[in-house]
């Protein structure tokens, strides 16, 4: 259901009389004496207050616009159960000793001539 947010009559009665009083007292009679743009001024003046008023008054009578319910909102299934199992505890140990390997090396038998021979190298 639609809540009404207009009071319709009395409204329409508050703005009726809310354009009379404006028709009352924005046009005094002219005396003689009064200035040509005085009386154009006055007469601006009571036309922008009389378009005001009643613009306000035909917007206020308009119903306010129809708004769309929201779309419905689906919610997702929950996450599935993931179990996590702890970390099992590393332990690092330090190196027990050097770590050896053997190389070729060239060896001088003399100024000439040469040989190769396995030795081990250790780290």
């Amino acid at each position: 259901m639609r809540a009404l947010t207009s009071y319709g009559l009395p409204r329409l009665g508050a703005g009726a009389a809310l354009v009379a009083a404006l028709f009352v007292t924005a046009a005094p009679q002219a005396q003689a004496r009064d200035n040509v743009g005085a009386a154009i001024i006055g007469g601006a003046a009571a036309g922008v207050l009389g378009g005001v008023a009643a613009g306000a008054i035909m917007n206020g009578m308009q119903p306010p616009p129809a708004y769309a319910p929201p779309p419905p909102v689906y919610a997702a299934p929950p996450p599935r159960r993931v179990y996590v199992e702890e970390p099992e505890t590393v332990i690092v140990r330090p190196r027990r000793g050097p770590i050896c390997h053997f190389e070729r090396r060239k060896v001088w038998l003399d100024d000439e001539s040469f040989t190769y021979k396995r030795v081990e190298v250790c780290e």
